[in-house]
């Protein structure tokens, strides 16, 4: 498996193609899907999510068709059929930004609040509830996160949060912010702790995207109620990091 990853890394003719074809169909859907997704903003929220599903599992296709990269989800038995969920994941590249929206329930992420003024693509993600902030004010950041992911929770939506706060490159630790575990103390609703390993492959700042399997791991629940945020981060943190573990000897 390692003799894989390594051949696939080579910046062949193939990669540089599959790339870009990839970067063209991301640039012509949005044009064409954003639009729709605007239109479609008087309408229930549930369809602007299916439209938005559609789009993903459309670049999904494209992504193993140009470039052969998929992914395996391992853990899917932990996700509660009925119960909103705060997942805390593990933060290596563009691509679970996206992903997950493949394997976990209706959700909602948050995210700087600069992404939605990008023309289009931005402001048809603006129609999805997202949880939008302004990282220069840490203050006004945290109670946005609060009110907004307990409002999202209570409608039944997941809500994705990145710890880490910014892309890691593999094998790189970052301390876990407190924010999203201060939603779960306050909210009183349970985490899933999300390992994977997709910047082996989709590589954060690349324009590259290199053939292969992206490995998901899903953790079990982490109850959080009666527990503080520093309790909550310490569990996500350390399964987190024993999966990191456990692919990265696997692959």
């Amino acid at each position: 498996m390692m003799q894989q990853n390594l051949s696939s890394k080579r910046n062949n003719l193939r990669v540089y193609i599959g790339s870009s074809l990839l970067f063209a169909y991301i640039v012509i859907s949005t044009l064409i899907i954003g639009p729709i997704i605007l239109l479609a903003s008087v309408l229930p929220f549930s369809i602007r999510y299916q439209i938005a599903q559609l789009w993903i599992k459309t670049l999904f296709w494209v992504l193993k068709t140009t470039c052969g990269l998929t992914y395996e989800v391992r853990g899917l038995e932990n996700i509660p059929k009925n119960q909103s969920c705060i997942v805390l994941s593990k933060h290596q590249s563009a691509w679970e930004t996206v992903a997950l929206r493949l394997f976990l329930p209706p959700q909602t992420a948050l995210l700087k609040r600069s992404l939605l003024w990008i023309p289009i693509g931005g402001w048809a993600l603006a129609t999805l509830k997202p949880i939008a902030i302004d990282r220069e004010n840490q203050r006004e950041a945290l109670k946005a996160l609060i009110e907004q992911g307990m409002a999202r929770l209570k409608e039944g939506l997941f809500v994705v949060i990145f710890p880490e706060g910014t892309r890691a490159a593999p094998g790189e630790n970052k301390k876990f912010n407190a924010g999203g575990a201060m939603l779960a103390q306050k909210s009183a609703y349970p985490v899933i702790p999300l390992a994977h390993n997709a910047g082996e492959f989709w590589p954060r700042y690349s324009f590259l995207k290199y053939p292969g399997t992206i490995q998901v791991r899903i953790g079990p629940v982490i109850q959080t109620e009666g527990k503080k945020a520093k309790e909550i981060n310490a569990e996500a943190e350390t399964w987190i990091a024993q999966a990191m573990a456990e692919i990265s000897q696997s692959t």
